[in-house]
């Protein structure tokens, strides 16, 4: 009797485990990237504004 079988199988699933594990890890990363480069962008357009625009619907008097 053998436990080849059994062996091959664990390991297969150890590495699927693995690898779901590691483009998880790869995904949440690359969305905490975009999000931390929008934020600076975001972030820098509204330094650089120099003077609000006036309101369109603002009554003068």
């Amino acid at each position: 009797m053998t436990h080849l079988p059994f062996i091959i199988a664990a390991f297969a699933v150890f590495l699927l485990v693995l690898a779901c594990d590691a483009l998880g890890s790869w995904l949440r990363l690359r969305h905490a990237r975009q999000q931390a480069l929008r934020r600076q962008q975001r972030l820098q357009a509204r330094s650089n504004a120099a003077t609000p625009a006036p309101l369109a619907g603002e009554l003068s008097r």
